[in-house]
């Protein structure tokens, strides 16, 4: 409806339609026919063209056919509209640009449908990598880097919120990290419907595939069945993805665990640790203001050396079927923690059974290969593993990766809580995703709030920031 009422020319105040207003709702009732039924509409079709000649775009915007990539490449000025086009933009002296309304309502229909609007049958290599790129286009729009949202390579989604002027602007806060999860069920429905054997048995289709979290999931569910050519692709797939997320959360651990300069360490005596400030501050006293010289007695230098202390990090990952991401990812930050200067990492994975990946903690590739997605869960069996560990409890960080959906609760607990107790620093996790969204038993979720030791949720960077006090 428009929202622009003016005198009319008999002068009794009739309304003026906004033209603006009715081309924006045009393309808003086209993408909503369109994603629930995939039969065009003629006349909001015929009615959708005219709107988009109108206001200078390509008709190429309105063809599901086309990929977002295939409009930017033959359209390249477009590329920056697309960059925070779902953003709130502040509006001037509280007045709607109802023409660059319609404009971003043309360009944002064109990305959700070709992300949500997937249909149905078996899915090709080619449309998968297709989508890929579409929802890459989707998280630029909401103002993210390609894969945050969805768990992929980024470190992060951002979460704006709407500061306009004037009429309330959507608050995003909220709504982006919701979406990052609907974007990888969407993601892995498409993995689920590829002939994904088929294709990992044929190079040329294998090399279209981009590794995602979804890819990896099915690709770990299904590692047993595959062979020859299928194993090696799915291996080279998983490989490519795990050295992607390393180098992310590589450079978040290297931020989080430089340790406080130790003074007690006498500076190395050499060029690159010479303090020319210092020196001269210090040596002031000895200028001589005739020969416009400063003689130096004593060198100054600074301090590198950092404070560091052994320590034993033991991770417990829940590998059961809902956990498949905090796997992955926890499974790379041990690598990455085990690769650190004394850091003593143990990593455990476990489902109705435990089993001790430690010898391999430093090879996420290796460690991957060797877990076994899905079952149950018994935490039980991973405790029994763990305690014998803690050798120096006030040296000890026991991180627990679960949803806690566990068969002996109280059993479980309590061998939890005295680890607590002994002095050792216990984190227990709900998720360690990308997107942040997991669920918690909320039973354990109030016990370990009233143990002192709450549940930590959301992005791993988070976990991160939790370990750095214990390594610096």
């Amino acid at each position: 409806m428009s929202e622009v009422n003016s005198v009319g020319a008999d002068g009794e105040g009739a309304p003026t339609p906004d033209p603006d207003e009715n081309r924006r709702q045009v393309l808003y009732w086209r993408l909503l026919a369109r994603l629930f039924d995939p039969e065009e509409q003629a006349s909001l079709e015929s009615a959708s063209v005219a709107v988009v000649e109108d206001i200078g775009l390509p008709v190429g915007l309105l063809d599901p056919a086309a990929s977002v990539d295939s409009v930017v490449q033959r359209h390249p000025d477009l590329a920056a509209e697309f960059d925070g086009l779902m953003l709130p933009e502040p509006e001037a002296d509280g007045a709607r640009d109802r023409a660059a309304e319609v404009r971003r309502a043309a360009l944002a229909s064109k990305v959700l449908l070709n992300v949500f609007a997937t249909g149905s049958g078996t899915v090709t290599a080619e449309q998968l990598a297709r989508w890929q790129s579409d929802a890459g286009w989707l998280e630029r729009a909401l103002g993210c880097r390609p894969g945050d949202l969805r768990g992929g390579n980024g470190a992060g989604g951002v979460s704006p919120t709407g500061t306009g002027v004037g009429t309330p602007t959507p608050d995003l806060s909220r709504l982006i990290p919701e979406i990052g999860p609907e974007l990888g069920a969407v993601e892995a429905g498409l993995v689920q419907r590829m002939h994904l054997r088929e294709v990992l048995a044929d190079p040329a289709l294998a090399s279209r595939l981009t590794p995602s979290m979804s890819l990896i999931e099915q690709l770990l569910r299904d590692k047993n069945n595959l062979s020859g050519v299928a194993l090696t692709n799915a291996k080279a797939l998983i490989r490519r993805y795990v050295d992607e997320v390393t180098e992310v959360l590589r450079t978040q651990v290297e931020k989080a665990t430089v340790g406080e300069l130790d003074r007690s360490v006498p500076p190395k005596r050499i060029f690159r640790n010479l303090d020319l400030d210092r020196t001269i501050w210090k040596n002031l006293t000895n200028w001589d203001p005739e020969g416009e010289r400063l003689y130096v007695d004593r060198l100054y230098y600074r301090h590198t050396s950092r404070k560091t202390t052994p320590q034993r990090l033991i991770v417990v990952v829940d590998q059961s079927g809902s956990m498949v991401d905090s796997m992955v990812n926890c499974t790379i930050l041990a690598s990455i923690f085990a690769g650190l200067p004394k850091v003593d990492v143990h990593l455990i994975a476990y489902d109705t059974q435990a089993l001790d990946l430690t010898p391999w903690a430093h090879d996420p590739f290796e460690t991957l290969l060797r877990t076994q997605l899905g079952g149950g869960t018994d935490g039980t069996v991973a405790m029994a593993l763990a305690q014998p560990k803690i050798a120096e409890p006030r040296n000890t960080v026991v991180v627990w990766i679960s949803d806690f959906y566990e068969w002996r609760t109280d059993e479980l607990f309590e061998s939890m809580a005295a680890i607590h107790r002994s002095g050792a620093k216990f984190i227990p996790v709900g998720s360690v995703t990308s997107s942040g969204r997991g669920s918690v038993n909320p039973w354990f979720r109030e016990k370990f709030k009233d143990l002192g030791t709450p549940v930590i949720s959301g992005h791993i960077k988070k976990l991160v920031h939790e370990l750095k006090s214990f390594l610096t």
